[in-house]
């Protein structure tokens, strides 16, 4: 098998080596992939390399996962001392947070930095090692090519872990990212004991009505755009807070609205407090639209096919559409 990244992760595995204690950093409001990547590397690391490693977020862990990372939890990000660290790694998204945790590196700590959006614009820290390419589904793919290159044995735990990363940015095999590769990937982490269908269950099925009730409202308010062929909706802090649901919870609305037929991308706009507003935007390949261009107009980023940013402002109603203010 040829592998893409053979020399990074030749030089990657001498870090690790080389190194006593780790910092692995997850993207601020962290999903699948990012948490799937981290503790991945931490049981590589403590398990297999007897080292120390530490995983920290900007945001808590999702409830929702715990069912499948039973018993891992974020490091207390107060109580961290980066400089103590020989190593510091940020896995996906590294733009959401790491420079934000990371701010400044000593001499003597090298910086790695593993992701799978195709531009990398780090302003204050300069990495090492960069391993990054839009064709991978997924992180979680690229560990288990680096584990795969290394011939590290991969446990039912690793696999999970594995498993959830791939499944959760391929959407459950629907989105055009899933590729021949990604199939037998997932094929072969299911042998060494990875449960498909309780991370299917934790990560796309198990929703609380106060959920189904906010996607309800989505839908109730999308709307097309005829000119450019976008559906857009949005979410506000007041809905959050009379059903009592968290932000975990609104991760699908925009690729559902991407299903509508005729549309070319969908735009989910979530209020959020301090004033600010998230937006999410998903299309598919066939739509022909790079929804990525869209968000670096708006300081955002990410991939093709599924991209964020974050600006100022809240949502005004205005007779039947809304604004920014």
């Amino acid at each position: 098998m040829t592998y893409k990244f053979s020399k990074e992760f030749s030089q990657i595995k001498k870090e690790f080596e080389k190194s006593r204690k780790i910092l692995l950093v997850a993207h601020s409001r962290p999903d699948e992939d990012t948490i799937g990547s981290v503790f991945v590397l931490k049981e590589y690391l403590e398990k297999i390399l007897g080292k120390q490693a530490d995983v920290v977020c900007l945001d808590a862990f999702p409830e929702y996962l715990k069912t499948i990372f039973e018993g891992e939890k974020f490091a207390e990000l107060e109580k961290i001392k980066i400089g103590d660290y020989d190593l510091l790694v940020g896995c996906d998204a590294v733009e959401r947070g790491f420079e934000k945790i990371v701010s400044e590196k000593k001499k003597n700590q090298k910086v790695i930095l593993l992701d799978h959006h195709p531009r990398l614009d780090m302003k204050k820290i300069e990495p090492d090692i960069v391993v990054t390419d839009e064709n991978f589904s997924s992180v979680c793919e690229i560990l288990y090519d680096f584990l795969d290159f290394h011939r590290i044995a991969i446990s039912k735990k690793i696999a999970s872990y594995l498993l959830t990363g791939i499944l959760y940015d391929t959407g459950a095999f629907q989105h055009a990212n899933t590729s021949v590769k990604v199939m037998e990937i997932s094929a072969d982490l299911m042998r060494k004991g990875a449960p498909m269908n309780k991370i299917i269950q934790a990560t796309f099925k198990n929703k609380k009505l106060e959920t189904l009730k906010l996607w309800g409202r989505a839908m109730e308010r999308a709307q097309i755009n005829e000119k450019t062929g976008a559906i857009l909706s949005f979410i506000t802090t007041e809905d959050m807070r009379e059903l009592s649901v968290k932000e975990d919870d609104i991760g699908r609305i925009a690729e559902l609205l991407n299903t509508v037929v005729g549309t070319k991308y969908a735009l989910v706009l979530i209020e959020k407090e301090q004033n600010k507003i998230k937006g999410s935007l998903r299309s598919e390949w066939y739509k022909n639209v790079d929804v990525s261009e869209i968000a670096q107009k708006l300081r955002g980023g990410g991939h093709r096919l599924a991209s964020g940013f974050e600006i100022v402002g809240k949502i005004v109603k205005n007779g039947e559409g809304i604004s920014v203010e």
